[in-house]
């Protein structure tokens, strides 16, 4: 039988409020509170702490505190990603981010989701990935929703809401956010 943190990761009806996963998430917590509280700054406290809190990422990863995330080690970074300030990551499942990917203040990336019918809302949930690819910047206040995929060389606009793929070298804005263009590097 598969366990709640299994059924999670896959995709599928979950329990949240499972023990396992409570734990993950109040450790996680803990971790935040660290970072966010007593250091604030990304000096060297402060990076053993995200090297902790986001085990999948390089040395690199530049967050901003205050920085808001379920598990931490759903999220897996390339080289030279940056968040600034307030941004949050629901990682039920991972989110997988490109190299060189800068998140505008507030960005919020969603795997969670909950069923439509009101009696399973009540007891389970279930999660879908997040896919950004490499040298995208995500305006400020952007929310990305479960099973999103941005492709590379993107910029969605600040205030955007994705709930569809973007391909590559797009810039897309907007609530629902919508490809407005294509982004032509200017060396070609």
């Amino acid at each position: 039988m598969r366990t709640e943190k299994e059924k999670m990761i896959a995709g599928e009806p979950y329990l949240a409020g499972d023990e396992t996963l409570v734990k993950e998430r109040l450790y996680c917590k803990q971790l935040l509170y660290e970072l966010n509280i007593k250091e604030y700054i990304l000096n060297e406290k402060g990076k053993a702490i995200l090297a902790k809190l986001i085990p999948n990422a390089p040395k690199s990863l530049y967050i901003e505190p205050p920085f808001f995330c379920d598990y931490g080690y759903n999220i897996f970074c390339g080289e030279n990603v940056y968040f600034n300030v307030n941004c949050v990551v629901l990682d039920g499942m991972p989110v997988k981010i490109g190299s060189s990917v800068f998140f505008a203040p507030g960005v919020q990336l969603y795997t969670a989701s909950h069923p439509l019918d009101p009696e399973l809302r009540k007891s389970v949930e279930f999660s879908k990935p997040i896919i950004i690819g490499d040298d995208c910047w995500i305006g400020g206040g952007t929310i990305v929703c479960p099973g999103v995929t941005i492709g590379s060389r993107c910029v969605i606009g600040a205030g955007s809401v994705v709930t569809k793929d973007i391909p590559d070298d797009s810039l897309a804005v907007g609530n629902p956010a919508k490809v407005i263009r294509k982004i032509i590097p200017e060396n070609k």
